[in-house]
Parts: C-alpha cells; structure tokens; sequence
C-alpha cells in the first residue's frame, strides 16, 4: 500500500483564524451576538460532558445530519469549537467534537473569570484525543444522548438530569464516582438513577466493588445503581458473581448491555430477578422514607 497516499487522506490541520495569542474581548462580544439558542445548548453541553461525536450531536440538537453538519463546521471555522479523530483504515472514524479556542472564551466570560489562551485549550484537546478513557467517556456520554433521542421521539418522557463524573463527584466525595447520575420520567414516572458504565477492562471483583461506596451514600441518595455492559456474557458473569457474593444492605442493581435497544426500553434486569423491565419500571430508591434529592 502506498504510505504517502495515506499520508495525504489524512486531513491538513487547518489554520487557525486567531492564532494562539489571548484573545480580546472584542472578539468573543462579537461572537456571543451571533450565537444561536442551539449553539449556546451545544456550549454547555460540551462544557459539562467534553466531548460528543457528530452523530451525538444530531440526537441530542440537530435531529438531521446535513443541518448537524453544515452547523458543526460553521461553528469549527470561527473556533467556536474543535474537533478531532484518530486515523483508521478503512473508512473515516467520526468526528469527536470539544470546545474551541472561543467557545471557551464565550463559557469563561460568562462567568466573570479571564479568558483562556487559544494554545491551552488546543492543548486540553489534544489530551483528551490521546486519554485512555476517551471510549469510555464516549460511550457515557453515548448513553444519555439515548435517552434524550428516545424523549424527543416520545412525548411524555424526558430526561431531567444529567450529571457528568465530575459533577457526580462533587456530589459524592470520596464514596463512590459514578460516570453519571441521571433522573427519568416517563409519563408521571420518575426514577432517579447511578451509572457505571463497564467496557469489560476490569475484573468483576473490582467491579462489584463499587457497590460498597453506594450503600455508604445517604438516603436521599440512594438510587438504583445501572451497569451498562459490553455484552450478554459479561452480564451474565456478573450476575452469577452478584449471587454468589451478594449485594450490599440497601443497594439496588439493575444491568443491561449495549447490543440491546435503547436504555429507555424493556432491557433492565434486576439483579435477583429474572424479567426485564424499562426504566421507568424500575424500584423506587430506598430511602427509608427520606424523600430523594429531586
């Protein structure tokens, strides 16, 4: 195979329209006067989960690829976010879309705090491009952005909360770190929910481990717990591994894997129990009585 033809299909960095010097605030004042609703929308989501792919993106504000598209690129060209993808042959890899230079100074502004240089976000890109946890935050974040797909498409439900690691962080301290928490409703149902997002790279002991960090939570905060697994035979091992050691006093698992439909639907197994159930069906938190934090 001809090396330099590959070298050539890899796209040239594009040449940046500010450059790596700060930027002025004359700058991001005229760049916040152009920005849509969606944009801001896209801002913060980025801002809080860091990074989506294109076809995230549609799901969770374009609903058409051709509109996700010509926007995303518009967007890229005034800096406002960037984006990356590692090399693979063949096909293309999808885009993996994060903040630009601007977006973060739009986001800083916003909070009274002093704008970003360019070269320290490209540089917090670049990290995030070669993260050994990048398949896994996407693969998080690819989660939520299924549940909000399946809401737009069906009136009476919603996602109402949204928690990234970092922000279920800070609500847990030292406990336990959930890849996310989420809160669900479904037609006047609503079910509060943790996410441990597994890719099969730890071992099941390590794994069922976490749970001690849960049942340590206070009652308000004492959701069913999801595992979503990479396949029907790591589920299965773990629930043969959850019998055999059981569950910490006033935890609730449920588990479902990737090759399933969509999070929202009829694929929850409640560890002890052998039907599945949607999400909106799921245990009501034990809280002992003390009502949860919603």
């Amino acid at each position: 195979m001809d090396r330099n033809r590959l070298i050539r299909d890899i796209p040239p960095t594009r040449r940046s329209a500010i450059g790596s010097s700060r930027l002025t605030a004359s700058v991001v004042a005229a760049e916040l006067g152009r920005l849509t609703p969606r944009d801001r929308l896209l801002l913060d989501l980025l801002n809080q989960h860091r990074t989506f792919t294109t076809d995230q993106l549609v799901d969770l504000a374009f609903g058409s690829v051709g509109r996700a598209r010509n926007r995303l690129n518009t967007l890229h060209d005034r800096d406002i976010l960037d984006r990356f993808r590692h090399y693979q042959r063949p096909g293309s890899q999808a885009w993996r879309w994060t903040l630009g230079p601007v977006g973060a100074a739009l986001l800083a502004a916003g909070r009274g705090e002093a704008l970003p240089r360019p070269a320290a976000v490209r540089d917090a890109t670049a990290r995030l491009a070669m993260s050994p946890t990048l398949a896994h935050l996407l693969t998080v974040n690819g989660f939520f952005v299924a549940l909000t797909a399946h809401a737009r498409a069906h009136p009476g439900t919603r996602l109402v909360r949204w928690w990234s690691e970092t922000r279920c962080r800070d609500a847990c301290g030292n406990l336990v770190r959930p890849d996310g928490h989420g809160v669900w409703a479904d037609h006047g149902v609503v079910v509060p929910f943790w996410v441990e997002v597994d890719l099969g790279t730890e071992t099941l002991s390590r794994v069922v481990g976490k749970l001690g960090g849960y049942a340590a939570l206070p009652p308000r905060r004492a959701y069913p717990v999801l595992f979503w697994l990479p396949t029907a035979t790591r589920e299965a091992n773990l629930h043969t591994h959850l019998r055999r050691v059981g569950l910490p006093d006033g935890v609730t698992v449920a588990t479902a894997t990737a090759d399933h439909q969509g999070p929202a639907g009829p694929i929850w197994r409640v560890v002890g129990h052998r039907d599945r159930v949607s999400l909106a069906e799921l245990p009501a938190p034990n809280t002992d009585g003390v009502p949860w934090d919603g």
